[in-house]
């Protein structure tokens, strides 16, 4: 029977900011981490006071929670590996210790949210909770309506062997589009327009769930606003506590855009 008081060893390490809860649990599974100077396999628990080390050196819980969206640049690669060059933690070079929620290709632009506080990244990603990301995407050639009734229609990626969540596209100009997103797939918009024909030339993200880019300049950062972070939780809060099936027809169903 389990402690009270232990929690499991990747919430501790993702509690501390040292990482996200799904980057934890890689790095147990490669040996990494240690409780007390023993090595842990995945499952295993903390209890307060316990001495958690990654590579050897020690984590300790974060007091100072960070919460920053970043214009990011096109060629900026989302990883907290410093051993990349042009990785977003040295590019954004802040005081506290920080990784990305979720990604964005390292030829794409826009919103990217980073932070310290591993419980709300674990909640943003968690599967089955339809949070909307929103694009501005520009193509190769002339949008078409057969093109736009197939992208919100749902797209097959044989490659992932998936069909793409309904969508919302709207047509901005000849060339450019806007979509809302509720999945993560893997290079999603790139892989749906190459299915079609298209090649995306230009891709910025706008919008994660009720943050906005805005006017923010590429390459500069700044700190979510006390009401930003506040819609933010409870956002979170509420789509983990409904059940599947309410939030399977929301997602089948006509999405509305939700600003």
């Amino acid at each position: 029977m389990n402690h009270p008081d232990s929690i499991r060893i990747n919430k501790a390490i993702s509690d501390s900011g040292y990482c996200s809860r799904r980057q934890a649990d890689t790095l147990i599974e490669q040996g990494r981490v240690t409780i007390n100077g023993e090595k842990v396999t995945l499952g295993d628990r903390a209890m307060p006071g316990d001495e958690i080390k990654v590579d050897g050196k020690l984590i300790t819980e974060n007091d100072a929670l960070v919460y920053i969206a970043l214009n990011k640049p096109i060629g900026i690669t989302c990883t907290t590996d410093r051993r990349i060059d042009g990785n977003v933690v040295d590019f954004i070079n802040h005081k506290e210790r920080i990784f990305h929620v979720g990604r964005l290709d390292k030829p794409s632009e826009g919103l990217l949210l980073m932070t310290n506080d591993g419980d709300i990244v674990n909640k943003i990603l968690r599967a089955g909770n339809d949070h909307e990301k929103e694009y501005i995407v520009k193509v190769d050639r002339p949008i078409t309506e057969d093109f736009l009734k197939k992208m919100r229609g749902g797209v097959p990626l044989h490659e992932l062997q998936t069909t793409t969540k309904q969508c919302e596209v709207e047509q901005l100009s000849r060339f450019v589009f806007r979509i809302v997103l509720v999945q993560g797939l893997n290079r999603q918009i790139r892989r749906m327009c190459d299915y079609l024909g298209y090649e995306v030339v230009e891709l910025k993200r706008i919008r994660i769930m009720n943050i906005e880019l805005g006017n923010l300049p590429i390459g500069e950062w700044r700190d979510l606003t006390s009401k930003e972070l506040d819609d933010l939780k409870r956002a979170v809060s509420i789509s983990d506590n409904t059940p599947q099936a309410e939030r399977t027809e929301r997602t089948t169903g006509k999405r509305r855009r939700g600003r």
